[in-house]
């Protein structure tokens, strides 16, 4: 049978509803898998960028403690250089104040002569010969001259042999010396220095380690004393 007009207007409508719902239906299910996919995508990117961003953080956090690390030891050394130099300083000026007053010790005669006396005595002890030379400076010939035969009678005395001490008196010592004597041996081969300058050179040689100790006390960093 032929459908009439209404009939086939109202049979377009039903399949115009059922194409409709089911594309709703369609949309509907698309979206809901959409919004799923859009969560996930999502919770993936705060996952990855939390992670890249920790790290980063990690990163910069080790970088700025190494940086406080290397600032704070720059310091540390910069102070502690410092404090050594000033303590250098010191113990140099002690040093410079000692040998400004070197030759205040000549003018004491008495004295002068005894140390002269112990400087001749120890070059002899050292070089062990029948004869030695001593030099000095022009001003105490007759003072050497003196301590020299002190200093043999000494030196019999102490070893039981006799020793000849001659005033070497062309080889005198410069006037800016500030005191004492070189002893030579027979020969002329070997001299000992025995100025004033050249023991207060092996005293601060000596006795710094001492001197350090007795100013600014042990050194935490040191180990071995012997």
């Amino acid at each position: 049978m032929s459908l009439t007009d209404d009939q086939v207007a109202g049979e377009l409508k039903k399949m115009t509803a059922f194409i409709k719902q089911e594309a709703q239906e369609k949309a509907h299910e698309i979206q809901i898998k959409a919004d799923e996919e859009f969560t996930i995508e999502k919770g993936r990117l705060v996952r990855s960028e939390t992670v890249s961003i920790d790290t980063q953080f990690e990163r910069k956090h080790k970088q700025a403690e190494l940086s406080q690390q290397i600032a704070r030891s720059n310091v540390t050394n910069k102070t502690r250089l410092k404090v050594l130099g000033v303590r250098q300083e010191l113990l140099e000026s002690i040093f410079e104040d000692a040998r400004k007053s070197l030759g205040q010790i000549a003018n004491d005669k008495a004295r002068y002569a005894d140390v002269l006396e112990g400087l001749i005595l120890e070059g002899a002890f050292a070089l062990a010969e029948p004869s030695i030379s001593v030099r000095a400076r022009k001003m105490d010939f007759d003072l050497v001259k003196s301590a020299a035969d002190s200093a043999s009678s000494a030196y019999a005395e102490k070893t039981g042999q006799n020793i000849k001490i001659t005033l070497d008196e062309a080889g005198e010592l410069p006037t800016d010396c500030a005191g004492g004597v070189f002893v030579i041996s027979g020969n002329g081969r070997i001299d000992i220095n025995n100025t004033f300058e050249e023991r207060l050179g092996i005293l601060e040689d000596e006795a710094l380690p001492a001197v350090r100790n007795t100013l600014f006390g042990p050194s935490p960093n040191r180990k071995f004393y012997d």
